[in-house]
């Protein structure tokens, strides 16, 4: 229960991280750390009452972090029967930082590197001293192959929509390699087109953020194969 807990207290503050995030992004590394620790100026409590439009908004807020924090408390657990609790901190960095990351770029169509770099040193400390799911070079030739598979297929869709793949979804994907290996990897990317196809043909939206399909299809896959 200990990590359902966890997972539903991270769950609930994803909404109020990307809120915050989307308030001063894009921004650089150093600003963007400075931002976190440092927010801007909040609405005062009387406009805040004045506001019916905010009193609706405040609402779907409080719905949405209570469906994250159900969420990641349920996928939490499921990590743990999954995985066991040995290596419980890796695993869960891992997917809170995908769950994380899948919320801010569903919002802003961002992924920062504040996060996406973290994540993929961690994937590479995870190679090398925990000694999961894959060995130092596994991870090196992963991310990798995470930067170098997408750009090479941009390189030959350009001519058909020139933002392709953006520069986060890149450093995302060479980050996921980073924890998954090269070979794993293909089949995230491949779980992620069939997740965002999926989601294309029933919202009827011929583009939309990447990262979110690559987030819950790197969970699956780990799921599955790890």
């Amino acid at each position: 229960m200990l990590y359902a807990l966890s997972g539903l207290l991270f769950g609930l503050f994803i909404p109020y991280t990307a809120r915050r995030f989307e308030k001063f992004m894009p921004a650089t590394f150093a600003y963007a750390l400075y931002r976190i620790f440092k927010p801007g100026k909040n609405v005062s409590a009387i406009k805040r009452k004045k506001n019916s439009r905010y009193v609706e908004l405040s609402r779907r807020y409080l719905l949405r972090s209570v469906m994250w924090g159900v969420v990641c408390g349920g996928i939490s657990l499921a990590a743990y029967w999954r995985f066991g609790g040995e290596q419980a901190g890796w695993h869960l960095f891992f997917i809170w930082s995908l769950l994380l990351l899948t919320e801010i770029d569903w919002r802003m169509y961002l992924l920062p590197d504040i996060l996406t770099v973290p994540l993929l040193l961690a994937g590479f400390s995870y190679a090398a001293l925990a000694g999961g799911w894959v060995v130092p070079a596994e991870s090196a030739i992963g991310a990798f192959a995470g930067y170098f598979l997408p750009v090479v297929a941009s390189l030959f869709l350009v001519w058909k929509d020139k933002d392709m793949f953006g520069g986060g979804d890149i450093k995302l994907l060479s980050a996921v390699g980073a924890w998954t290996g090269a070979d794993k990897l293909i089949y995230v990317i491949l779980t992620a087109v069939v997740i965002f196809g999926l989601y294309a043909l029933a919202r009827r939206r011929r583009s939309g953020a990447f990262g979110p399909a690559i987030a819950v299809a790197a969970i699956i896959i780990a799921f599955y194969f790890f």
